[in-house]
């Protein structure tokens, strides 16, 4: 399945956003390990609806003019893995859950590690908001943007 791409400049630095023909695949950092989400060659397409969608709703969201995505995704991961993206996706908007908690809502609460390295692969970062997993004291910890980036995310939503 031919995968395209395209650059997003934002707050927390240039995005590469990933789609292919009918969902969005990955959101990447700028500094992105190339080991964390692994995929097929890719091909820049400006054009690419998904793409564009993905773009303005992400426009919208650092405006601070969306809570919610509505987009087509494709999570490509273990079956656990798919679990705990799907637990990110409701947690809702401006708000933290621990591991611990992402844990007990996937009914495996000996799995906090486990959460914590499916979070640290999540393909989808903000859409799917591994920034909003934080540790179980409410510190800032372990996120593939940088702590920094995390930080500037969730202070957008607070400031909501």
């Amino acid at each position: 399945m031919q995968l395209s791409y395209q650059f997003l400049n934002s707050p927390v630095g240039q995005l590469k956003l990933v789609a292919h023909e009918t969902a969005l695949v990955a959101v990447l950092w700028e500094n992105e390990n190339p080991n964390r989400v692994r995929l097929a060659a890719l091909v820049e397409d400006l054009q690419h609806p998904i793409l564009l969608k993905t773009a303005q709703q992400l426009n919208e969201y650092f405006a601070g003019k969306r809570q919610q995505f509505d987009l087509p995704l494709d999570f490509e991961g273990t079956a656990f893995q798919q679990q705990v993206w799907q637990a990110l996706l409701t947690i809702p908007f401006g708000e933290t859950r621990s591991y611990k908690q992402i844990a007990a809502q996937i009914g495996n609460v000996k799995a906090v590690r486990a959460v914590g390295a499916a979070n640290g692969k999540n393909p989808i970062s903000i859409i799917a908001p591994c920034h909003r997993v934080v540790g179980v004291n409410g510190k800032l910890v372990g996120f593939a943007g940088g702590l920094e980036n995390k930080e500037i995310l969730l202070k957008i939503e607070k400031l909501q």
